[in-house]
This record gives C-alpha cells, structure tokens and sequence, in this order.
C-alpha cells in the first residue's frame, strides 16, 4: 500500500526539482523530506532517486510513480471538494496569495466577511507576486490566487485554473509637486518622455509592463530607481526624483509634495481570482469568491484621491 503522504513528497519533488524546493513547498524540513523518500523506496523495492552532482534526480522508476503521484493527488483533491460539497458548508482550511495592493485594499474586507459568515473556515494568507501564486495554486500549495494583468499586456493563466474578474483597476503618476504638469488635471503616458521614472524591481510582471507601455508610447524609459515599498517609492519623487505609477487600489497616504495625476489614457489593472478547476465545487471556494466580488464592489464605489485612499489606508509597499 503506498502512503499519500509520501506520494505527496515524491510529488514536491518532481515539481520543485531540489530536496530544498520540496520541503520548502510541503513545509517541513529536508530531513523529513529525505525520510520519507527513503521510506517510500523501501515501499516499491526500488530507488526512486539518484545523485546528480551536490542535488538529486529522479530515477526512470521515480518519474514514473511521480506521474501517477500527480494524478493521485488530484483524484484526492476532487473527493475532498466532492465531500466539502455534499456537507454544503465552507469549513476547513484555505490558502490564499495575494499581491500587495490586493493585501491591502481587498483581502481585509474579503476576510472580515468570510470570518463573520463562515466561523469554521480557516483562510490563511500568503503575499506573493501574482506569477509565483499562480504557479503555487497549480501545485497545490495554494488553494486560490489574486492575481493582475494590464489592459495591454495579459498574463498568461495556466489550463487547470478557472479565474473570475473581480475589478478594475485606475491608476495615477505621481509626481513631485514643483512638476511641470502637477496642476494639469488629465495627463497622457507621452507627456512624461523626458522623465526619470522610479519603478518595481526588473523581471516582476509590473516592470515589464511599464518597459513595454511606455515604449508603445514611443518612449525610451529612463528607470533610474528600483524601489518596492510604496512610501519610498513616493519619498523619491517627493525629492524630485522621477515619476511613478501610482495603482488606486490600497493606496495609502500620499506626501505633501506629491502630485497625483489621472492618465487620460485607458490604462487600468484586471484584477482576478483563480483556483485549480477541479477544486471549484468546493463551498469554501465559492465563499471566497462571493466574499472578494462583494469587497472589490465596494473598492469601485470607494471615492478615489489624494486624501481619500481606496481601501484600508495603511502605509506599506506599492509593488502591485
């Protein structure tokens, strides 16, 4: 009889590719995770992993069970949503990653609503760029994801997942008060062409977005400083700096000396949750989901300026 448990770490393994990868996925130690390979071997007879150099491969043998592990798991996955269903009720445990704004000016009227209508749901939160939730939904060490793409750049949504479009949303540049345009009311991407721009860091989905926007524009970006928390990233233009993109969702105080300028151009952020297909009957799923549509409607009605943040106010990191 092979043990799930130890189906599962062969599993980690083979998605994570390291000792390292898969204890850090299934939250335990190496050593645990070493354990376990070593009893499952003694359960097929077999080995299932080899050395290769400092790390570890799977064997043929190893890669073989590790297929089938996968395909258990997620039979396992649709029983436990299939259960969840017949008992009717959001109970149990759900893991979920958010971005930063999404963690400031969503997740907390989401959470108290579920807390309030479902007192036997666990939700426990994780802040994660949206590529790395995705992919850990995929996996399983996620049950739901928010995530965000641009009106002009997609991002990819894998084929297991099922996502739902939750809201729209604007965002501003900021800029220091003495800027030439800080008292126009409506400004376009191509007036900032002479700018320093202050932006996430390279190779998040957001800084791509902004390499590839503003060069749709006709503007070679000048990138002169990479910041993550939202209030340096204001600090900087405040100094006089450069210029941000500002998102409106979760937005916290913004300086004295910090103009915030509405885009005259459609650019705007979708916002969306996703789950793994297969998981989609469960109630604490449609919970979740029922509870993040009625935040992110109160998001859209919420009033929109320099002195009236959307969402929970509070200073933290503008990495969307």
């Amino acid at each position: 009889m092979l043990n799930l448990e130890r189906l599962r770490t062969l599993d980690a393994l083979a998605r994570h590719g390291s000792v390292s990868g898969a204890a850090g996925g299934l939250h335990v130690t190496t050593s645990a995770v070493s354990q376990q390979m070593a009893k499952l071997e003694r359960e097929v007879g077999q080995p299932l992993l080899a050395r290769n150099g400092r790390g570890v491969r799977l064997t043929d043998a190893g890669r073989l069970l590790a297929d089938h592990a996968a395909r258990i798991i997620s039979q396992v996955e649709l029983a436990q949503a299939d259960v969840e269903a017949q008992r009717g009720c959001a109970v149990g445990e759900l893991r979920v990653g958010a971005f930063p704004t999404a963690m400031r000016g969503l997740l907390p009227r989401a959470l108290t609503s579920l807390r309030e209508g479902h007192p036997e749901l666990r939700v426990l939160v994780r802040e994660r760029e949206p590529e790395e939730s995705m992919a850990a939904v995929v996996r399983g060490d996620l049950d739901m994801a928010l995530a965000i793409d641009w009106h002009n750049k997609r991002m990819p949504v894998p084929g297991e997942l099922t996502r739902t479009h939750l809201l729209d949303d604007g965002v501003d540049i900021a800029v220091p008060a003495g800027h030439p345009l800080a008292d126009r009311t409506g400004i376009s991407l191509a007036d900032f062409a002479d700018d320093d721009w202050i932006s996430w860091n390279e190779g998040q989905f957001c800084h791509e977005w902004l390499v590839f926007t503003l060069r749709g524009t006709g503007i070679e970006p000048r990138i002169r400083h990479i910041a993550e928390e939202h209030h340096t990233q204001l600090a900087f233009v405040e100094a006089g700096l450069g210029v941000c993109v500002t998102p409106r969702m979760g937005r916290g105080p913004v300086p004295p000396g910090v103009r915030l300028l509405p885009v005259c151009d459609t650019v705007r952020r979708h916002v969306y949750a996703v789950w793994r297909a297969d998981a989609g009957r469960r109630p604490s799923i449609r919970a979740a989901v029922e509870a993040l549509r009625e935040a992110a409607a109160q998001v859209r009605e919420a009033p929109v300026g320099p002195g009236a943040p959307v969402g929970p106010g509070v200073p933290a990191r503008a990495r969307p």
